[in-house]
């Protein structure tokens, strides 16, 4: 299956995240593509208007991963700015992942996935998992819990 991983990255936290991901999918026989959202500028974190100096083409991928950090306890402006602007996502099977700091329910992680999920439901995506991964404690294990549940989904 052809795979795109887009995700945005500020701390390289989610970089790392799907860098671990993609090399676990390859190893699957899937063939990935790590490709990243870019802003032009600062991109503070309840930014309303983000402008993207990069915006990936998904379309020629079969089954797609979106990946995020957490911004004040919602969805990074510039991956809700890139996901507002691809086009329809109609038989595509997505996975969605966020990265975060603070350990509790309450930061943000929950309201960051409810809001990749719904804009990608929106366009006729059919989300078949998600995953937050907390920055803190033993990260490594975290990550591959993640990634053991993403590669039997595609």
């Amino acid at each position: 299956m052809k795979m795109g991983i887009v995700i945005y990255s500020q701390t390289e936290n989610t970089h790392l995240t799907a860098l671990k991901l993609k090399e676990k999918l390859i190893e699957k026989g899937h063939e990935v593509e790590l490709e990243m959202v870019e802003t032009v500028g600062e991109n503070p974190p309840r930014a309303k208007n983000v402008d993207l100096e990069s915006i990936p083409d998904i379309t020629g991928y079969d089954g797609l991963i979106f990946g995020s950090p957490v911004h004040a306890f919602t969805l990074a402006p510039a991956m809700t700015s890139y996901l507002d602007q691809i086009p329809i996502l109609e038989n595509k099977r997505i996975a969605l992942f966020v990265t975060k700091s603070l350990p509790f329910n309450w930061t943000g992680g929950n309201q960051a996935i409810g809001k990749m999920k719904k804009i990608c439901q929106s366009k006729g995506g059919k989300i078949v998992g998600n995953d937050i991964v907390v920055w803190r404690g033993d990260v490594d294990k975290k990550i591959e819990n993640m990634i053991r549940q993403f590669s039997v989904l595609f």
